[in-house]
């Protein structure tokens, strides 16, 4: 039986409920197996629609029943319901095959938990290109073939968003643990445990207009602040005050204007105290007051990770406000002692950490915070055993950094601070509107990851999170004495300048060892890296790093103004070839070159050695950064020079 209200068609199958609603710029739809559909938006905002089309059944039963919505239309036969622009099938359900009784919606109770475990299927099509779902640690540009779990980890990212080569796009509005699965025989999305089925169709002539409606949906980013889009100095990580204040005086002597230096990890005495330890940090109102008279900002790292020794333990242990488990042990994470995660789905939590965070580096004038650990990253991944606030982790988890961000953001704005931008280490959906900088984890160092990072990068930006960055050079295995390294360093670095921030931050070797062995706690009992300044790779990379600083410098406007294209329409920094060129079948094989904004084409060089590499340049007028002229071309492929100073970058020449 179908029913319908003024925006909505209603399938009653038995027990099972089946809404199909306009919602924004596309379709909801949200499906139980028995009784009431909760109402939890999830990531989804902006529900008004206009233009609502819904046809039912005629009286007879014939004719099935249809809704239209802003150029998106769901047509129901019986139980199956395919999707539509115009007369053009976009995809739609398996159709349900009586002798083998499959359905394309299945359901499965979950023993001893509420909620059950779902699955929907849909058909698959040749040639039809996947792209966004976030970052994975894969070297597929092209999502086609691949099996996506639906699950954070430490440099793997789930944004349960994909948009489609056939002309729409697809949210999977729920943050349970699951599987993506795009099969060349069918797609297929799986949640482990959940209340619901919930997922948000659009379609539009251009993959643009499809992600400005998702973004509409879904929540923009905030500004990207002019003030940080210079060089951000990082390493792991700086023992000391002392030790941080000579870097940013190494900067300055030299020159070389530093926007952020940042301060890792363990600069705390315990995990959950957030505040400086005075035996390495005596004294940080002067070391705040010296980095502002250089025209440097200062930013702090903070884990969500709290000891039972921290100061603050008993605080959130007593209120509840810390994510339990089900059963055995209640401590998730094991660095440097027994650590829990703060339950950042709580908004008293939330406060909570907000007020320590104003707090202990408030009162300095400390406004940006590095939110690591983000996903969160327990010592293992029994997602089964962990409850939060609003629920149990299989049905709720993938939520957690966008709300980790959000505590930050609400309680910095509720200050009245400006400028706010959190460094994070994961996301989900709408995480931008919360002032997220993502990154994209502790990746090893060599030119095969830089491969797989821009591809990363460029799916990040489809998926909705226009922030995006990697740490420069890689994170985990850069020896800087090793030539390898330091190509890899300075081919990284020159892509890093068209991201949307330039930050050089990782674990290089040799390393140096811990300043203190008798203790159990505080800023001494970790190692740090070597150094990695720009001046610590020897003079000739010194000098290209400096030539590309102050191309960075010269961006800055253009920088500015694609930021305020991505608050306004949702299109990222970092845009796949065919965002620009949708009608261009070669713009959606490109891999590993990328347009930053609408006017420049970047082509970072991912092989040792290389001194030249091929470019594909859309049919238009190129003019090459070399200065080597300008290319008129029909769309074709140029082989660009790429000696170890430059990086191929062609400006795109638009008629006025």
């Amino acid at each position: 039986m179908i029913t319908c209200t003024d925006k909505a068609l209603i399938l009653k199958n038995g027990h099972e409920t089946v809404r199909v609603e306009a919602w924004g710029g596309g379709l909801r739809v949200c499906a139980v197996p028995y009784g009431n559909i909760p109402e939890e938006p999830w990531a989804l905002e902006n529900p008004a629609a206009e233009n609502v089309a819904i046809h039912l059944p005629d009286t007879d039963g014939s004719g099935g029943a249809s809704i239209e919505n802003a150029g998106v239309r769901c047509v129901i036969t019986g139980t199956h319901l395919a999707f539509f622009a115009g007369e053009r099938l976009l995809f739609e359900e398996e159709p349900f095959f009586s002798h083998a009784n499959a359905h394309a919606r299945t359901y499965s109770p979950v023993l001893g938990a509420e909620g059950f475990a779902a699955t929907v299927q849909f058909c698959a099509y040749d040639g039809e290109k996947i792209h966004g779902m976030g970052q994975y640690r894969i070297a597929k540009y092209d999502r086609k073939g691949c099996m996506l779990e639906l699950a954070h980890r430490n440099s793997q990212i789930s944004v349960p968003f994909f948009l489609s080569s056939r002309g729409y796009g697809f949210l999977w509005n729920n943050p349970a643990v699951g599987t993506a699965v795009f099969a060349e025989n069918g797609t297929q999305w799986k949640a482990e445990s959940t209340q619901k089925v919930d997922y948000w169709v659009c379609a539009a002539d251009t993959p643009a207009a499809i992600l400005e409606k998702y973004t509409a949906v879904t929540g923009r980013p905030t500004e990207l602040p002019e003030s940080l889009l210079g060089l951000w100095q990082c390493k792991l990580r700086y023992h000391t005050q002392e030790e941080l204040l000579e870097v940013a005086r190494g900067y300055h002597r030299r020159g070389i204007p530093l926007d952020v230096i940042v301060i890792d990890f363990f600069h705390w005495d315990y995990q959950g105290d957030w505040d400086f330890d005075p035996e390495y940090w005596p004294d940080p109102q002067a070391m705040v007051d010296e980095l502002k008279s250089y025209g440097t900002r200062l930013m702090v790292s903070v884990w969500p990770t709290v000891d039972e020794k921290s100061r603050n333990f008993s605080a959130y242990n007593e209120n509840g406000w810390l994510v339990s488990a089900d059963r055995g042990f209640s401590y998730a994470f094991n660095f440097m002692g027994k650590e829990h995660f703060y339950d950042a789905t709580n908004p008293d939590a939330r406060k909570f950490a907000s007020s320590v965070l104003k707090k202990n580096y408030g009162k300095y004038g400390i406004d940006m915070f590095w939110l690591d650990v983000a996903e969160p990253e327990y010592s293992f991944y029994h997602r089964d055993l962990y409850r939060y606030h609003l629920g149990p982790g299989l049905q709720v988890g993938n939520l957690y950094p966008r709300m980790l961000a959000q505590g930050v953001y609400e309680g910095l704005k509720a200050d009245g601070t400006k400028d706010i931008l959190s460094l994070v280490r994961c996301a989900w959906v709408g995480s931008p509107k919360y002032g997220a900088l993502i990154w994209s984890g502790d990746i090893d160092c060599s030119f095969g990851q830089m491969k797989k990072q821009i591809a990363n990068g460029i799916n990040m930006g489809v998926a909705g999170i226009p922030y995006w960055i990697s740490d420069t050079g890689g994170f985990e295995g850069g020896n800087i004495n090793d030539p390898v390294f330091r190509e890899l360093l300075v081919r990284w670095y020159q892509w890093a300048v068209f991201t949307p921030v330039l930050r050089m931050h990782g674990d290089r070797q040799p390393g140096r060892g811990v300043l203190v062995t008798d203790k159990d706690h505080g800023g001494g009992i970790c190692p740090s890296g070597a150094s990695n300044e720009l001046w610590s790779y020897g003079e000739e990379n010194y000098e290209i790093f400096l030539k590309y600083l102050h191309i960075r410098h010269e961006l800055k406007e253009y920088i500015k103004k694609t930021a305020k294209q991505a608050e306004t329409t949702g299109l990222p920094l970092i845009r796949a070839m065919f965002l620009e060129f949708p009608q261009d079948p070669a713009a959606w094989e490109a891999e590993d070159q990328y347009m930053f904004g609408a006017e420049y084409l970047v082509a970072p060089v991912t092989e040792y050695g290389a001194r030249s590499r091929s470019v594909y340049l859309p049919a238009g007028r190129w003019q090459a950064m070399d200065g080597s002229g300008v290319v008129e071309s029909r769309g074709e492929t140029v082989v660009a020079a790429a000696p170890i100073d430059y990086m191929p970058v062609y400006r795109r020449l638009i008629a006025e």
